[in-house]
């Protein structure tokens, strides 16, 4: 192996984004120390804007190194259907029509859960609706449970100790919560059609361990935080402030948000989609609240910029995981997925021919495991991470205290996808 220099440029670019991402904390208190260039501070630390910041930075060495044609040539070497797919799925999933579907589907299942305060509702919140993301995709469900946490209980004098044990569960039951079917987590989706895993495969084996381990750590934060739950009341009058969305709207937002699914690998399509979505909602802004495209925008910049700088990593990736045993790639695949998104694990599993099936298994497995670990993990973290830093000191989530919150439910879900 001989990687070029563009490659040690782009492996060293992105260990620097690995650690300015643990950084950003440190930016926005510059931006109180040093209010003259408060915008720049504030920019850098915008957790979203980190790896499209660094992708830029390779693009701009890769003109200066390489030249005008090879680097146009890489990037339009590189797939963003992901991106625009992501942006795509938040800002519709994110819609009022949605939400209050969405709401009501989980009250009715709140009221047979007899429990106390907000002890139902939270539990369902973290155990249905990642579920659910099997069916709507992970950045949907993600963006769903996001905004609902946020205005149900985040919203809440709620303890930071809370906040960030729920979005550690939140993060690794979303990343398994998928797995039931072949087209909704992206590190399934980068291998399904290329191993032949359809969704008989995928339930057979991983749905039933997914469901366990997602239901297990949506209990055990539950009973954790049972005391601050049960004396927290889930507020009733915002949405008798609203004008009830007609069943109609909801209807309709729901085809869009299924045809977007559909289409999830044709972005003409689904972006064609979207537009149409647009005009719905300018049509009846009466039963909107203001689209999180900010919010949208930020996630595909941070997934793009994953993209290109994950394009170049083939080099040191691809040879760690192939020296690993089936146990060792499972357990490796999990902690190297806290350091690069997982669905870029597959993808380099997935162009390596004659694998054995139980590699496969353990390289899936493992990379959705971890998928909770820090908000590069997973695609869908960063729409969370979006809709809920405002709930955060300085707007800020500590990836440190993250990661300790994340490690519980995913050690439970690595006993379930590994020992059951």
């Amino acid at each position: 192996m001989n990687p070029t220099l563009i490659e040690w440029i782009a492996a060293a670019l992105f260990a620097v984004a690995i650690l300015h991402s643990f950084a950003t904390g440190a930016f926005e208190r510059l931006a109180r120390l040093r209010p003259a260039h408060a915008g720049l501070w504030h920019l850098l630390g915008e957790i979203e804007v980190v790896f499209g910041f660094w992708a830029m930075v390779l693009v701009v060495a890769m003109f200066a190194l390489q030249g005008s044609p090879a680097a146009t040539r890489y990037i339009d070497s590189r797939d963003f259907t992901e991106p625009l797919f992501v942006f795509a799925i938040m800002v519709i999933a994110g819609t009022r029509p949605i939400l209050a579907a969405a709401t009501a589907l989980i009250r009715a299942l709140v009221r047979v859960i007899p429990l106390p305060g907000s002890m139902g509702f939270y539990f369902v919140v973290l155990a249905v609706v990642p579920l659910l993301g099997s069916l709507v995709t992970e950045p949907a469900a993600m963006t769903l449970a996001a905004l609902i946490l946020s205005r149900r209980i985040f919203s809440a004098e709620v303890s930071p100790r809370l906040k960030y044990a729920t979005l550690g569960v939140l993060f690794v039951n979303i990343s398994i919560g998928g797995t039931l079917t072949p087209f909704a987590a992206p590190p399934v989706l980068m291998v399904a059609s290329k191993w032949d895993w359809d969704i008989g495969f995928m339930l057979a084996n991983f749905g039933g361990k997914a469901a366990i381990a997602v239901l297990v750590n949506a209990l055990a934060a539950t009973l954790v935080f049972s005391g601050t739950l049960c004396r927290l009341t889930v507020p009733e009058e915002k949405e008798g402030a609203q004008p009830a969305v007609p069943a109609f709207l909801v209807a309709v937002h729901l085809a869009l948000l299924a045809a977007v699914v559909i289409f999830a690998h044709h972005p003409a399509i689904f972006l064609g989609i979207f537009l149409f979505f647009l005009g719905i909602a300018h049509a009846y802004s009466r039963h909107q609240d203001p689209l999180i495209l900010r919010e949208g925008l930020l996630v595909a910049f941070f997934l793009a910029g994953l993209v290109v700088l994950g394009g170049l990593q083939s080099w040191w990736l691809q040879p760690l995981l192939l020296r690993m045993s089936e146990d060792a790639v499972f357990f490796g695949a999990a902690a190297l997925t806290a350091f690069t998104d997982n669905a870029a694990l597959t993808y380099l599993g997935a162009q390596v021919e004659g694998l054995a099936d139980g590699f496969k298994y353990a390289l899936v497995a493992g990379a959705v495991t971890g998928g909770g670990l820090t908000i590069i993990a997973n695609a869908p973290n960063p729409a969370g991470l979006a809709i809920l830093r405002a709930h955060f000191e300085d707007q800020a989530v500590s990836p440190f205290k993250l990661l300790l919150a994340a490690l519980p439910p995913t050690v439970v879900a690595a006993f379930a996808f590994r020992f059951l």
